[in-house]
C-alpha cells in the first residue's frame, strides 16, 4: 500500500499496475487529498511481481531514446472547431483521421457528475466530449485494457493523455503496435479531484442550482486570457477570467497538484508519445502571423508515426515549422516541474474544512495575481486535455 510521502511522490496514478494484475487484487483508493493510489489485497496476491515490472517509475521507462524532433505552430482551418478547442484545434483533425479509418479514440471527458474519466469513442460526434482542457486528474480505469483489445483485433487506436498516462499505457502493453498512435501534452501538473469537487460544490451553492455544463477554456475574452464558465440548471451562468477564477488561482499557484507532479519524471524533450500538443504560448513574439488570439497549437512530432499523421492532416491547417528550443522557452513545463509550495499541505487541509472562497483568497493574495498577469506568456498553465 502506498502511504508515506516518499512513495506518494513517485506514484503518478497511471493505473498500469491495476490493469496488469492477473488476480485483480489491486484497487485504486482515494487518499485524504483526493488522489488515487494502488492498494493490494494481500489475501489474493500471488506475488507474481507484474505490478512492479509494469510501473514506469520503478523501471525508469519515462522517456524515449533521443531522436529527431520537429515542431510546428498550427491552426485548424475549421474556425468553428478551433473556437471550441483549447488552442488551435489540431486534436480534432488527428482524431477524425483515426475514426475515418475505423479506429477508436481515447481521451479525457466529464461524466454526468463532472468527474473526469478516460473513455473512448468510435464516432466523430463523440469527440465533442474530449475537446477542451480538463484541469483535474482523469481516472484511467480500464481504458488500457480496452485499447489493447482494439489493438489486438487490428483496429487503429489513438490514445491521448498526460505524459505519465502514456508512459503507463506503453508499460502495460509491453510491446509496440503498428496500429497505435499516442498523443500527450505539455503538462503543468494534475490537480486534486477533491479540490475540484469542493470548487464545484461552492459554485453550485452560490448559484443555488446544479451545474449542467462547464468549460475551463472559454475564449470569450480571447485565447490568452481564457475564461472559466458554468451553466446551471436555473439558467444562470458564471464566467470569470482565469486570473479571477478561484480554482484557477489555486491551480496556477501549484497548491493542489499531485505530489509526483513536483518532481515529474516525464518532463523531457524526448517524449514517448508520437505527438505532443500544447498551446503555443509566446507565438506572437516570433510568429505574429500565426496569432489572432483565437488559439494556436504547438505540435511536436516525436516519431515517424507522428510525422505520417501530421502529413495527412497538414492540408487542413495553417502551419509553420519552428525551432523547438524557441518553442520551449515559453513552454517550460515540457522539461521542468513546478516548485512545491511550502504551504501546500496547509492549503489542502484548509480547503477540506473551511469555505472554498475564503481559503483561496487567503492563500492567493492579490499581489500574486498581479505578478501572474505580467508573466502569462511564460508561466501560463500547460496541464490541459490540448484539443
Amino acid at each position: 500500500m502506498v502511504t508515506d510521502r516518499t512513495h506518494k511522490s513517485k506514484c503518478t496514478g497511471c493505473f498500469a499496475c491495476v490493469d496488469i494484475c492477473p488476480k485483480n487484487c489491486i484497487t485504486m483508493i482515494e487518499d485524504s487529498e483526493g488522489f488515487l493510489y494502488p492498494v493490494v489485497n494481500a489475501e489474493l496476491c500471488i506475488n507474481c511481481g507484474l505490478c512492479e515490472k509494469v510501473c514506469p517509475i520503478v523501471n525508469g521507462k519515462t522517456a524515449a531514446n533521443e531522436r529527431d524532433i520537429k515542431a510546428y505552430a498550427a491552426i485548424n482551418n475549421n474556425e468553428e472547431i478551433r473556437l471550441k478547442s483549447s488552442s488551435g484545434g489540431i486534436f480534432t483533425l488527428i482524431a477524425e483521421s483515426v475514426i475515418d479509418k475505423g479506429g477508436a479514440v481515447f481521451g479525457a471527458a466529464f461524466d454526468n457528475d463532472f468527474k473526469v474519466i478516460h473513455k473512448y469513442t468510435e464516432t466523430k460526434e463523440g469527440l465533442e466530449d474530449f475537446r477542451g482542457s480538463k484541469y483535474v486528474q482523469s481516472v484511467i480505469g480500464e481504458t488500457y485494457k480496452q485499447a489493447k483489445h482494439f489493438l489486438e483485433s487490428g483496429r487503429l487506436v489513438l490514445f491521448t493523455g498526460t505524459p505519465c498516462q502514456i508512459g503507463g499505457l506503453y508499460s502495460y502493453l509491453g510491446k509496440d503496435y503498428d496500429n497505435l498512435i499516442t498523443q500527450d501534452l505539455i503538462c503543468h501538473g494534475v490537480p486534486s479531484p477533491m479540490v475540484w469537487n469542493k470548487y464545484l460544490e461552492y459554485r453550485e451553492s452560490v448559484s443555488r442550482a446544479s451545474a449542467r455544463r462547464m468549460s475551463f477554456r472559454r475564449k470569450n475574452c480571447g485565447w490568452k486570457t481564457f475564461s472559466v464558465s458554468f451553466e446551471f440548471s436555473n439558467d444562470t451562468e458564471y464566467v470569470a477570467k482565469l486570473t479571477d477564477d478561484l480554482y484557477m488561482k489555486a491551480f496556477l499557484r501549484n497548491l493542489c497538484l499531485r505530489p509526483s507532479c513536483y518532481d515529474c519524471k516525464f518532463k523531457t524533450k524526448h517524449r514517448q508519445a508520437d505527438i505532443t500538443l500544447a498551446d503555443f504560448w509566446g507565438v506572437q513574439n516570433f510568429l505574429p502571423e500565426m496569432d489572432d488570439d483565437k488559439g494556436t497549437s504547438l505540435i511536436i512530432i516525436n516519431s515517424d508515426r507522428g510525422k505520417d499523421i501530421f502529413n495527412k492532416i497538414s492540408n487542413k491547417t495553417k502551419f509553420l515549422e519552428v525551432n523547438i528550443e524557441e518553442a520551449i522557452k515559453n513552454n517550460s513545463s515540457m522539461i521542468q516541474s513546478v516548485v512545491l509550495p511550502k504551504k501546500r499541505e496547509n492549503f489542502i487541509a484548509d480547503i477540506k474544512a473551511k469555505p472554498f472562497n475564503k481559503v483561496v483568497d487567503s492563500y492567493c493574495k492579490r499581489k500574486f495575481i498581479n505578478r501572474l498577469k505580467g508573466k502569462l506568456k511564460s508561466i501560463l498553465l500547460k496541464n490541459r486535455r490540448v484539443k
